[in-house]
C-alpha cells in the first residue's frame, strides 16, 4: 500500500527499527533477514532524506528527525492493530488468539495456571504466551507489546488502564525440620536467623516484602537469593533458614513438602495484586473477555464475587 509516494508496508520496519536503533534486531523481531531489514532502512533513509540511524562510537543512535517519528509511528501501528483486531462480536469457543502475559512465576502459579485451564474448556483456540517480569516490562507495555501485565499496585502506570485482581498475604516458612523455631516467631528471632529471598533483574530490584521492611527498618541476614518466588519455600528445607513467602503460595508448597506456616512478626500491608494493560484495547471484544476471565479466576481464589469490568 502507498500513501502519496510512501510505502506503507515499510512502517512496521520502521517502527522496529526506531525502538531498537539496531538493523540485526530489528530483523529478529520482523522474521525477515537482516539483510531484508537493511535494505528497507536504504528506502527510508532515501524517502526521508535523512539516516535515522547513525553510528555513534559502537552503537546506534537516533537523529532528531528519527527521535521525532518514534511515537507517532508507534501509535499509528497501535491504532491499525486494535482496529483491524477487534471485532463487533466475540466468540470465545471460535476465536483464534494469541495474548501475552508478563507476571512473576508467583502469580503464574497461584493464578494463571487456573486461566490455562479454563481456556482450553471454553476457548481452546485462544494461546498464551506468559513470560517473567524483566526491567524491560514498563516500555513493552507503552509500545502495546504485552496484553497485560500483572504486578503489586506501587507498580501500576497511572497512565495506562489498570483493574485490581486480588489481595495477598505474606507468611513466614520454615522446615519441619528446624527446632530453633515454635509455633509463633519473635521479630528478634526474625532479624537473627539467615534468610532466602527474592531479587529480579539485571538491577537486581528486590520484592515486596523487602520493600515493606526497608520501610519498616527491619533488617534481615540474607544468606540466599533466587530469582524466582517458587524456590523459596523449597530453599529452607533442610536449613535453620526462613522465608517470607506470598501465604498463598507458602499453602500449596506446605500440601507437599516438609513445612511450617508461621504469622511473621511484624504488621505487613495487603499485597495488592493489578492487571494493567495498553488502553488501545480498551473495546477490543476478545481483550475484554479476557479480562473478564482473569479477574473471575482470581475473585474464585479470594473467594470474593468479581466486579464488573467496564
Amino acid at each position: 500500500m502507498r500513501l502519496g509516494h510512501f510505502d506503507m508496508n515499510l512502517l512496521v520496519a520502521l517502527d522496529a527499527l526506531l525502538d531498537t536503533r539496531s538493523v540485526t534486531r530489528a530483523s529478529e523481531r520482523l522474521h525477515i533477514g537482516a539483510s531484508a531489514t537493511s535494505s528497507a532502512l536504504g528506502r527510508l533513509r532515501e524517502y526521508f532524506g535523512d539516516e535515522l540511524l547513525m553510528q555513534v562510537g559502537r552503537r546506534m543512535e537516533l537523529t532528531p528527525l528519527g527521535r521525532s517519528l518514534a511515537q507517532p509511528v508507534r501509535e499509528i501501528l497501535l491504532t491499525v492493530q486494535s482496529t483491524v483486531v477487534a471485532r463487533l462480536e466475540f466468540d470465545p469457543a471460535q476465536a483464534r488468539r494469541n495474548f501475552v502475559i508478563r507476571a512473576s512465576d508467583y502469580l503464574t502459579t497461584v493464578l494463571l495456571i487456573d486461566v490455562v485451564q479454563r481456556l482450553q474448556r471454553e476457548a481452546p483456540g485462544i494461546t498464551l504466551h506468559i513470560a517473567n517480569m524483566a526491567d524491560d516490562v514498563p516500555d513493552r507495555l507503552d509500545r502495546g507489546e504485552v496484553d497485560f501485565v500483572i504486578y503489586p499496585s506501587v507498580s501500576v502506570n497511572p497512565e495506562h488502564p489498570s483493574q485490581t485482581l486480588f489481595e495477598e498475604t505474606y507468611s513466614c516458612v520454615v522446615w519441619t525440620g528446624n527446632t530453633l523455631v515454635g509455633e509463633t516467631l519473635s521479630l528478634e528471632q526474625y532479624r537473627q536467623m539467615g534468610h532466602v529471598a527474592a531479587t529480579f533483574g539485571d538491577s537486581r530490584s528486590v520484592s515486596f516484602e523487602s520493600l515493606v521492611m526497608a520501610n519498616l527498618g527491619v533488617s534481615r541476614s540474607i544468606e540466599v537469593t533466587t530469582t524466582n518466588f517458587n524456590t523459596l519455600p523449597q530453599l529452607v528445607i533442610g536449613t535453620t533458614r526462613i522465608a517470607t513467602v506470598h501465604t498463598r503460595l507458602a499453602q500449596i508448597y506446605a500440601h507437599y513438602l516438609p513445612l511450617r506456616l508461621l504469622p511473621p512478626p511484624m504488621d505487613f500491608p495487603p499485597l495488592v495484586e493489578v492487571m494493567q494493560w495498553h488502553a488501545i484495547n480498551n473495546s477490543d471484544p476478545a481483550h475484554v473477555w479476557m479480562r473478564r476471565v482473569l479477574l473471575e479466576q482470581a475473585q474464585m481464589r479470594s473467594g470474593v464475587p468479581a466486579v464488573s469490568l467496564t
